[in-house]
């Protein structure tokens, strides 16, 4: 890494995490009343530290919405479409409410965070031994998180944050995609009320269509994404 990545990083983290501490540990937010706002604000901050620092120290802009795939449409389809209709009829079905809204403002919020954790700092550590890179993004991620406690909890959920940048940078290594990495982070964030059977059901649904789908595109378009893996790379060296 070069010092010019260290200092991205800092900078990227340093506006991250300070924008998280307003939006939890302050009452900042109390303009508004309206929920779904709050939620974005509360993850916004890698989004803006990964744009300023991009813009300060003159990284490549690397970002992609469609990532490997021929058209936005594909990822936005299989991973933003179709969760919202699948959890928001079983939701209709169970609840008698269709929150289009909730889902929607989720999935963007996952958007928020993942342009930071895998479309900047993933990108920028990607020269670290891979362990090393998912140990830092996992750590940052939990203190940015606030958690200050070693309590059981708090150890436990940074083992799911450890699993989490490993599974979710795979993800993006595989399409490059942020609404597919945001698909697979708010997996656990579309149910406010707790994971129970049903929650259960429908995660495992998302993720055999999800990891079906990539490995049935990958598969199909093999020479052209293997093309498109070369020219990416070449795009981040």
């Amino acid at each position: 890494m070069t010092k010019k990545q260290i200092a991205g990083i800092v900078v990227f983290y340093i506006i991250a995490i300070t924008f998280r501490f307003l939006a939890v540990k302050t009452r900042i937010l109390d303009f508004t009343d309206n929920e779904f706002i709050r939620i974005l604000l509360r993850g916004i901050g890698p989004a803006v530290g990964a744009f300023i620092s991009m813009a300060l120290f003159n990284f490549p802009f690397r970002l992609s919405l469609k990532g490997n795939y021929r058209s936005l449409l594909l990822p936005l389809v299989v991973f933003w479409i179709f969760p919202v209709i699948l959890i928001g009829t079983v939701t209709y079905l169970q609840q008698g409410n269709f929150p289009v809204i909730l889902i929607v403002t989720v999935l963007v919020y996952g958007l928020l965070e993942e342009i930071g954790w895998r479309g900047f700092l993933q990108e920028q550590l990607k020269g670290l031994p891979k362990l090393w890179s998912i140990a830092i993004i996992a750590v940052l991620w939990f203190v940015w998180h606030l958690n200050s406690e070693f309590t059981t909890s708090n150890m436990v959920f940074l083992v799911i944050l450890m699993l989490g940048t490993w599974g979710i940078g795979k993800v993006y290594n595989s399409t490059y995609s942020l609404l597919a990495v945001a698909g697979f982070h708010s997996l656990n964030n579309f149910f406010r009320n707790g994971i129970h059977e049903t929650e259960l059901i429908l995660i495992a649904v998302l993720l055999v269509v999800w990891i079906g789908f990539m490995v049935y595109y990958k598969r199909k378009y093999k020479s052209s994404f293997h093309l498109q893996r070369l020219q990416n790379n070449e795009n981040r060296s």
